[in-house]
């Protein structure tokens, strides 16, 4: 073999060896950004409360809607409504969830962010979920939270905590006597201690 066969068929071997390493980076990106939620979560999705991106409030097509508690239901499109007057548009980015679904959440909580205790400052066991039992909505976009964070407790939608401008719960009372003190994160929440 010559010296520049050689010279050509190293270089053929380090390129493919940079290709190689280059799709091993792109699968592990892949991974990071959603390939592996969908491979961990089976079978889960929509019928599970899974909401497709840009959910309406009037879609009852989605059980992630459509199973959510009916006063907090009429009340959230209520709002929804009042806010598209004032071209703001309501979406729920999450709603009802399975307890399946919600313990799914849990366990990457706690993989994302290194603990139960950690974890529960952001998602709630399936036991204690303000989700699972359909009476919690998280609205997007973030104008929509807004508009409801200044609006909502006209009809009840209180932000429940402080970490999550996006979660909404009805308190009927807030309608007279105000939006009750928020937590600072789910785990403060006596309803989540059990």
């Amino acid at each position: 073999m010559s010296h520049s066969q050689t010279t050509r068929t190293m270089t053929l071997r380090l390129r493919r060896s940079a290709a190689a390493g280059l799709l091993a980076v792109i699968a592990a990106i892949a991974r990071a950004l959603g390939y592996r939620l969908l491979r961990d979560r089976g079978a889960l999705g929509v019928a599970d409360g899974a909401v497709p991106y840009r959910t309406s409030v009037f879609d009852d097509q989605v059980p992630g809607v459509a199973k959510l508690d009916p006063a907090l239901l009429g009340a959230l499109r209520q709002a929804a409504k009042d806010a598209a007057a004032e071209r703001v548009e309501c979406f729920v980015n999450s709603g009802w969830r399975s307890p399946e679904y919600q313990r799914q959440l849990r366990r990457e909580a706690v993989a994302e962010y290194g603990s139960e205790q950690a974890a529960a400052r952001w998602v709630s066991t399936a036991e204690t979920s303000a989700h699972v039992a359909g009476n919690a909505v998280d609205i997007g976009p973030p104008e929509a939270a807004a508009w409801l964070s200044e609006h909502g407790v006209r009809y009840g939608l209180c932000q429940i905590y402080r970490n999550e401008p996006w979660h909404y719960e009805l308190r009927p009372e807030a309608i007279e006597h105000g939006r009750p003190p928020m937590y600072a994160n789910p785990a403060e929440d006596p309803r989540t201690w059990r």
